[in-house]
């Protein structure tokens, strides 16, 4: 089986990084690069691309709302023309710079409050998607499974990719606890560990009320913003290796 493992990257900006993205490159098989709105500047995602070049990483772009000071996290009142145009915008920044690098932006991962905006509403979901399938039919989307961005994906001809958050809580329905609250973010070795194992045996995870879901996902997510996030990237590479599954970018697994 093939797995893929990806984190979100060159968060910084300027000569501030979030996280060691050199030692993260080595762990992940895919890489969604902040594309300059919440994180990220030309000269980062330049970087990004060149370590994910030389680590034989696939690349995405990372698309989030303009708010550096919130981190992309606090939702922004825009039409729906502007946020398209605010994706595209940096969808077409990473698509050029890693041109330059002689790279291909493979998929595309929404940050923050921008895909929980698209996930509510299933127009804009269809407006979103169909930019994407414009500027590149081919280009895989992370999706959470069953989201409307996932529905939306599928009806516009787009590959998706399910993803199963590593560092993050679940509720009941299979959407994520909503960061501050107790338990939101999962970050001891034990715990990661066994999540990990369940969805690799089982294709399942375990609730933040102990209930057990479905999860059918193909790609795991390691937060870099997530303190200790470099160490349990770690955990979860050896898991999946421990598994006997391989590890794969996002544009060998999508369907």
């Amino acid at each position: 089986m093939k797995i893929d493992l990806n984190s979100d990257m060159g968060e910084g900006f300027g000569p501030y990084r979030l996280c060691d993205d050199e030692a993260m490159m080595k762990l992940v098989s895919s890489a969604n690069i902040a594309c300059g709105f919440h994180a990220g500047d030309h000269d980062t995602m330049a970087r990004m691309v060149r370590l994910a070049k030389a680590n034989g990483v696939g690349i995405g772009a990372h698309p989030g709302l303009p708010d550096r000071a919130g981190f992309g996290r606090r939702e922004i009142s825009f039409q729906a023309d502007e946020l398209r145009q605010q994706m595209l915008y940096q969808l077409g920044a990473l698509i050029a710079i890693a041109r330059g690098e002689g790279m291909t932006v493979c998929h595309l991962s929404f940050h923050a409050a921008m895909g929980n905006m698209v996930n509510r509403d299933p127009v804009l979901a269809d407006v979103m998607m169909s930019a994407v399938f414009s500027v590149d039919p081919k280009l895989v989307v992370f999706v959470t499974p069953g989201s409307e961005i996932d529905r939306a994906a599928r009806r516009t001809g787009l590959k998706t990719l399910a993803l199963f958050l590593a560092d993050r809580a679940y509720d009941a329905k299979g959407g994520l606890v909503a960061r501050g609250l107790p338990g939101a973010l999962v970050k001891d070795e034990v715990s990661v560990r066994t999540r990990v194992r369940r969805f690799l045996k089982e294709q399942t995870v375990e609730t933040i009320d102990g209930a057990i879901i479905p999860m059918p996902a193909r790609s795991i997510l390691v937060h870099s913003d997530t303190p200790g996030s470099l160490e349990l990237a770690g955990i979860v590479r050896s898991e999946i290796l421990a598994s006997g599954a391989i590890l794969a970018p996002a544009s060998e697994l999508a369907s």
